[in-house]
């Protein structure tokens, strides 16, 4: 076996790749916390709680089967296809925040593909449980490859199941842009917010945004470094 390669797992230049992406997921997470901590200080005209304002969207749109739930930790925020719940996190129920308001829209975005049944929100539904399998299997099953003695079938098969999880974080992109384009049409369409409003919260959603793409581009280039390392190496001396 290559020494080289015998380390290369663990100790060589590729590292920059999870490096860049570690930067970029760091990054992005600063900024959408500063984003919304500063407009989580600025309270909404209209005085609407982000639990008002998802009861009063849903209602709107003619969705009664969705409950709204409390659920704890900051940004925690998310809406549950399976059991149709929108969960707003303590940051976001009971504030009446520009902020709160926003994130409330937002999941509330969701709650409406799923009533139209938007194609990629079906998608990265079904997605789901290959992509768990996908996050936590890939890289421990490149591993045991490696172990022994670099089985080409098991490493191929890693990196397979790593890109499972790749495209799971690409589909997960049009999910989020679309959910956060409906809460900014509802919230400006409804006067829920005001035109100074609006594009404060247009700050927030697009903050937010940042973290969904530096999450797929963290996980491209963690699979570009899976490839770079054992992609197309079916031989080893």
């Amino acid at each position: 076996m290559n020494p080289m390669y015998g380390l290369g797992f663990y100790m060589d230049w590729t590292y920059i790749l999870v490096l860049i992406g570690a930067v970029l997921s760091i990054a992005a997470s600063a900024k959408v916390n500063s984003t919304f901590q500063k407009y989580q200080k600025v309270r909404s005209a209209s005085g609407l709680t982000g639990a008002e304002a998802a009861s009063r969207i849903l209602s709107q749109a003619g969705i009664y089967d969705v409950r709204i739930e409390h659920i704890s930790g900051n940004l925690t925020d998310h809406y549950d296809p399976k059991n149709k719940v929108l969960r707003l996190s303590d940051a976001t129920y009971a504030s009446p925040s520009v902020a709160a308001v926003g994130v409330a829209a937002h999941e509330c975005g969701h709650a409406l593909q799923h009533n139209d049944g938007y194609a990629p929100l079906k998608i990265r539904s079904a997605l789901v449980p290959a992509a768990n399998i996908g996050s936590k299997m890939g890289i421990p099953i490149i591993i045991l490859g490696v172990i022994l003695s670099y089985n080409a079938t098991l490493i191929q098969l890693g990196i397979w199941v790593f890109a499972i999880a790749v495209l799971f974080q690409l589909v997960t992109l049009p999910v989020e842009f679309n959910a956060s384009g409906r809460a900014m049409s509802i919230l400006e369409g409804q006067g829920i917010l005001g035109s100074t409003e609006i594009r404060q919260c247009r700050k927030v959603l697009s903050a937010a945004a940042l973290t969904y793409v530096a999450a797929a581009a963290a996980s491209i280039l963690q699979l570009l470094r899976l490839v770079i390392l054992f992609g197309g190496k079916n031989d080893r001396d």
